[in-house]
């Protein structure tokens, strides 16, 4: 009951005139009930658009066995989609703007999960292929939108913890999506495996609509092309988010080259497992959620220019141990691999949003638009280099990946700091 009252008095303070608000009372901290429910809904809007987007990965084995495609075309069910997501973002901020912060995350999140349900039932790979593409386009409406929903209503204390906790749902997602079709695959098919993601997105996704407090900061702006591009320009004039936007290509691009190939190395020889076992493996998936959160809030409060750049070093170790032979050490690998790339990816994504000024959703669109074009450009790049040489030569692709990462995080470890928030006399300066 305290709970509700408590998201109930902040909820009816959007029609109080701010002049009337306590200081307290105008952004989301943690440690409120209304702070516990927003991070509810976003954790399993998480859940569900990670689960969609890569459930088709720990299956492309599978489909270069039915389709008889090749690891590099198997890929494109992910990259495909990843492609049309990263530029269909470019424009969810600016619809968001428009129409609403919720509105369009909900609408994103049932749409995409129909989607999915549709592709576990089509026949043929061009098909879905399509729907892929498809999906992309209608996930496009939840990334950058949370982002901003994130930036615009919590506190900048809390923004670190609250968007690596909205990212732990992003690993929930991740792992549960492919740990769900992986295993299904072995003993039902893969069709079955990926309907059942969709179920559960869409489950997800109805959570979502209800227990989303709705924005309190957020002034709908009219779909304008001029003003919209007006705000893109703005965020290329700051002199560190260009620099994010890249380490948000290098993450990812490097992250989903291991994952997309490290099931065709488990499933040959010497270790020669089964699907079910690969899906299991990809379970460690699961320290995202721990990862994104912890370095989230020790960046908040240490600074994230001191913590960004651990997150590549502890990466770049994981792609090392998964040269090794002994399977207990390719496992561990994978593991240093997830827990730096879901670190980073919080400490980058918070980092948008807490320079980004007025321009927080176009911000957050051009942040997510590298990011995904990492995961495509990159992810379909790495299964070339596994044709001509293997997993050594991915391994090698990605450590060129993650050592220009390291060289930006130094450069932005000398980065000039933004101010702290209003009224310095209260509050201390947020570190960055």
């Amino acid at each position: 009951m305290a709970m509700q009252e408590e998201v109930d008095r902040q909820s009816r303070a959007v029609d109080r005139p701010p002049t009337q608000e306590l200081e307290s009372d105008r952004f989301i901290r943690h440690g409120t009930p209304i702070f516990r429910q927003a991070n509810l809904a976003l954790f399993f809007a998480g859940v569900a658009t990670f689960g969609l987007l890569y459930c088709t990965q720990p299956l492309m084995p599978e489909f270069s066995r039915d389709y008889g495609v090749s690891a590099a075309t198997a890929a494109l069910s992910l990259s495909l989609t990843t492609g049309v997501l990263a530029f269909a973002m470019l424009f969810a901020g600016g619809v968001s703007d428009a129409w609403g912060r919720k509105s369009v995350m909900t609408a994103s999140l049932l749409s995409s999960a129909v989607l999915v349900l549709a592709t576990a039932l089509v026949p043929d790979w061009h098909m879905l292929l399509i729907l892929r593409a498809l999906l992309g386009l209608t996930l496009s409406g939840l990334p950058a939108v949370a982002m901003t929903y994130l930036s615009e209503e919590m506190h900048p204390e809390s923004i670190g913890l609250g968007m690596g906790l909205y990212i732990s749902g992003n690993a929930i997602g991740g792992m549960g999506g492919r740990l769900v079709a992986g295993v299904l695959a072995d003993f039902v098919g893969w069709r079955w495996g990926v309907a059942t993601v969709g179920l559960i997105g869409l489950a997800s996704g109805l959570l979502f609509w209800r227990a989303l407090p709705p924005s309190r900061h957020h002034v709908r702006h009219p779909l304008h092309l001029g003003a919209l591009m007006g705000r893109f320009a703005l965020a290329f004039r700051d002199a560190g988010l260009p620099w994010l936007f890249a380490e948000g290509f290098l993450l990812l691009g490097a992250f989903v080259t291991v994952y997309n190939y490290i099931g065709y190395r488990l499933l040959a020889p010497p270790y020669n497992l089964g699907q079910a076992v690969v899906g299991a493996i990809f379970s460690v998936y699961l320290i995202g959620t721990f990862s994104s959160a912890w370095m989230g809030h020790l960046a908040g409060r240490l600074g994230r220019r001191k913590v960004l750049w651990t997150a590549f070093v502890l990466m770049l170790l994981g792609v090392g141990l998964t040269v090794m032979r002994p399977l207990p050490l390719v496992v561990l690998g994978i593991v240093a691999v997830t827990f730096g790339f879901f670190g980073g990816h919080s400490i980058a994504s918070s980092w948008v949003g807490r320079r980004a000024g007025a321009a927080k959703a176009q911000a957050s669109s051009m942040y997510l638009f590298s990011y995904y074009m990492g995961s495509s450009l990159a992810g379909a790049s790495g299964g070339l280099f596994y044709a001509t040489h293997g997993w050594n030569g991915v391994v090698s692709f990605v450590t060129v990946l993650l050592l220009a990462g390291l060289l930006i995080a130094w450069r932005l470890y000398r980065l000039q700091p933004l101010p702290g928030p209003p009224s310095p006399g209260t509050e201390p300066p947020i570190p960055q």
